[in-house]
């Protein structure tokens, strides 16, 4: 019964994820189709593509479902836009991006870690968005930049720890840096989208310069909003594993077993009854010299003596 609501969910997510900030926004070159049929925008297929399949993937949370389902919305949702096989690589990069993010969205589920692995690269994507629409001398652009780039960051910090509490924030160092290159590839492949048409040189080149330039304006002017981000993580993670419930004291396998079960075969004397004892006289044996004697012998005082069993269990 889950999936008569997942499935839906899955291809309503893997659309809104990854596509609809786009057509909110408006395609370039005034495009009415799902995505323009030109290598200009594979920076749409690839980073869409991946957010539309780690939504899909979250919400499926199985990896035989998620990624068939993902590969026929993508490519169903691309003959529908009246595209032909023609642009078969633009179809194929597609595809691919959405099964990688349905991968990964889908071992999210499971494991916290991944899934704050996979958030990296569309909350990068998301927060380099609106900087992209803007003009470079709008007032506010710093803080608006350094507020998402810090709530991105937060975010991921925050899913990590989600399953594992802070044993899983030995992770940070390395998902920070995985968020900062998630920004690099942003611009990566939008500089390879730019250069659409060129020789592979140029498109190499400007990919490089695009990938490592990302790198400066991060660590020059957002660094401190990054520090704020591993601040507000450490208070928000706390406060959430504050509020959960104890975990269950285990179980004792015994529970609902005797102490005969438990017991080893040599103690078993432990439960048995003890046996009876018998009360015997003790006789004083006399010599040859004392037994001519008219004198009587007394016997000495009964004592408690074991029994033949006891005798004969040593």
């Amino acid at each position: 019964m889950r999936y008569l609501w997942a499935v839906p969910a899955a291809v309503i997510g893997w659309f809104l994820a990854g596509f609809a900030p786009s057509y909110l926004a408006g395609l370039p070159d005034a495009a009415t189709t799902f995505v323009p049929a030109s290598s200009s925008r594979i920076d749409l297929l690839v980073l869409g593509g991946f957010a539309g399949g780690v939504a899909a993937g979250f919400l499926l949370g199985r990896i035989r479902y998620a990624v068939p389902l993902v590969l026929v919305v993508a490519g169903g949702t691309w003959w529908l836009s009246g595209h032909t096989l023609s642009g078969r690589e633009l179809l194929i990069t597609l595809l691919a991006a959405s099964a990688v993010g349905a991968f990964f969205g889908a071992l999210g589920t499971r494991s916290s870690v991944v899934a704050a692995f996979a958030l990296a690269l569309p909350l990068a994507w998301y927060a380099a968005r609106p900087a992209g629409d803007l003009s470079p001398d709008f007032r506010w652009l710093w803080q608006l930049n350094g507020l998402l780039v810090a709530v991105g960051l937060t975010i991921v910090l925050y899913v990590c720890c989600w399953r594992r509490g802070w044993r899983s924030a030995y992770f940070w160092p390395v998902l920070i840096a995985t968020y900062l290159v998630s920004f690099a590839v942003v611009d990566g492949v939008r500089a390879v989208a730019s250069t659409a048409g060129r020789s592979s040189d140029e498109i190499a080149d400007a990919g490089t310069d695009g990938f490592f330039q990302a790198f400066e304006p991060l660590l020059r002017e957002y660094w401190p909003w990054m520090v704020l981000a591993v601040l507000l993580a450490i208070p928000m993670t706390a406060l959430k594993l504050r509020a959960l419930p104890p975990p269950p004291p285990p179980l004792d396998p015994y529970a609902g077993r005797t102490n005969d079960a438990v017991l080893s075969d040599d103690l078993d004397w432990i439960d048995q009854h003890e046996p009876e004892r018998k009360l015997l006289a003790r006789y004083h044996r006399t010599t040859p010299e004392e037994a001519g004697s008219s004198e009587e012998i007394a016997p000495e005082p009964a004592v408690f003596v074991p029994s033949r069993e006891d005798r004969e269990d040593g």
